[in-house]
């Protein structure tokens, strides 16, 4: 079985967000069993010498579309520790010019053209290399504009293949998994888009294709013409049928319900291990779990908090969206400048985000911040915390709180989405997490205010709850083997 993956990101590669880390890591469980290449753009950001990416032979392909021809290279390497070759399609004009994977405030419909140019390339150039894959695997479109992000940047795959290959016998036998990251972001622009992309109107633009509400959709077309739709958790697959989640495109997944696949996303253990970290200030597991306490007095140092093993530290790795819970931190901030507990933040986000977390960490006594994102930080704070808050108002799977419980760091989340699927919190022996339901700033700072209770005067309850989140099974091994038992079903 061949399988290809197209993704606008890919770890260790390119990394804007958790997709880059599914599409890093799904494909080592994976390769046992098929034979699989992944497709992704030759970003300016990318370090060809440290990956030793070369261009591959003979590579210049012209493509037309635009009313022009397009000049695009081929380059390659290996995923690291794994067989598998990466092929990264190099454009100067879309791809190599930026040192952003997602670069800030592009113009949209430029952005549309992009992602237009990577489908495009990436089914003539497997079709140069004769890999004529029986699954393409195409995953959101991950893009920022204005600290925004919107998922839908191979969903015009499925697109291409049912439309514009329809008759060519290299595709016209490929089935089509769509992956849907997140729902929020569509993908929506002008008809005049279909012209730049060699597309017949008359055949994609109607209801059963991608047209919604006047406009191009190109997740709905995807959802129409892809043969199964892989969602990134149970919870969230049954969500996005309901109008709260649905972001308006719920009635056409209830006509689409019997191709949606709801499949957990996992973590890579090797990348996220405790016990070999190097950015941590003591290594540790399970076992020897007193050792996180070095690490919080580590990061404690960095935020210029006093150490304290007696009052909890809460920590939230995050872009800062409105998806995210922002808004309820927001509206509790004076409670959570009051709490017996400490907060650390990083991340980066939407302005008035931004300036709310800067403006606590300036103003009160148990609150820092740090704007950006720090890979080697972000461990340490993992690793450091005793709690890690998601109060998000969806999250489709979420990577941050399966993360925080490998590194013993309890997560207190609002029970939607992956969050609901993957942290339990009761009864308190078999607990991982704390969890909140209802979707307010009153809910979220109980379940705080009952976390640190544990943390203060049950602490014999609170460490089992930590073995039990750094010993839960998140790997990618169980979520591959459904990955490929959705293949198998698809050719038969």
């Amino acid at each position: 079985m061949k399988v290809l993956f197209a993704a606008a990101e890919v770890a260790p590669f390119s990394k804007a967000g958790g997709l880059a880390d599914v599409v890093g890591s799904v494909p080592k469980e994976l390769e046992k069993n098929v034979e699989l290449a992944i497709f992704t753009p030759l970003h300016g950001c990318i370090d060809k010498e440290k990956y030793d990416i070369k261009e591959y032979p003979n590579s210049e392909m012209w493509i037309t579309f635009g009313y022009q021809g397009h000049k695009f290279k081929l380059y390659t390497c290996k995923l690291p520790g794994t067989k598998i070759n990466v092929f990264f399609i190099q454009n100067d004009w879309y791809f190599g010019c930026f040192k952003d994977v997602y670069p800030k405030y592009l113009d949209t419909r430029y952005e549309h053209e992009r992602y237009t140019a990577f489908s495009l390339a990436v089914l003539e150039y497997a079709k140069a290399l004769n890999f004529k894959a029986d699954i393409v695997h195409s995953h959101d479109w991950h893009t920022a504009m204005i600290h925004w992000y919107h998922d839908w940047h191979t969903a015009m795959i499925p697109m291409f293949i049912k439309a514009n290959y329809k008759y060519d016998e290299f595709w016209n036998k490929a089935k089509n998994v769509f992956q849907i990251h997140n729902l929020a972001y569509q993908g929506v622009w002008h008809d005049d888009i279909l012209d730049f992309a060699n597309m017949r109107k008359d055949i994609v633009f109607n209801q059963w294709g991608l047209e919604h509400y006047g406009m191009v959709n190109w997740v709905k077309g995807a959802i129409n013409y892809s043969d199964a739709i892989l969602v990134v958790s149970p919870k969230y697959a049954q969500e996005i049928l309901t109008p709260e989640f649905g972001e308006g495109m719920d009635y056409t997944l209830r006509m689409n319900q019997g191709k949606i696949h709801g499949i957990l996303n996992g973590i890579d253990y090797t990348a996220f291990d405790p016990k070999h970290d190097k950015a941590l200030a003591k290594t540790y597991d399970e076992r020897s779990i007193k050792n996180k306490q070095e690490n919080k007095k580590k990061v404690c140092e960095h935020f210029g908090l006093k150490y304290n093993p007696d009052r909890p530290l809460v920590a939230m790795v995050s872009r800062l969206v409105d998806q995210k819970g922002i808004d309820l931190i927001r509206a509790e901030e004076g409670e959570l400048m009051r709490m017996p507990a400490d907060f650390i933040f990083l991340g980066s986000g939407a302005d008035e985000y931004q300036n709310l977390l800067i403006w606590l960490s300036n103003n009160s006594p148990n609150i820092r911040a740090e704007i950006g994102y720090n890979g080697k930080l972000a461990n340490l704070m993992y690793a450091g915390s005793d709690l890690f808050l998601m109060p998000s108002r969806f999250e489709p799977c979420g990577l941050s709180q399966l993360i925080a419980m490998r590194y013993g760091s309890l997560p207190v989340v609002r029970a939607t989405g992956g969050l609901d699927d993957t942290v339990k919190g009761e009864p308190l022996d078999e607990a991982n997490g704390f969890k909140f339901w209802r979707y307010n700033g009153w809910d979220m700072k109980e379940a705080l205010y009952y976390s640190f209770n544990i943390y203060q005067n049950n602490r014999k309850a609170f460490e089992k709850m930590q073995k039990n989140a750094m010993t839960s099974d998140f790997s990618w091994k169980s979520s591959a083997k459904k990955y490929l038992n959705l293949y198998s079903d698809l050719l038969k």
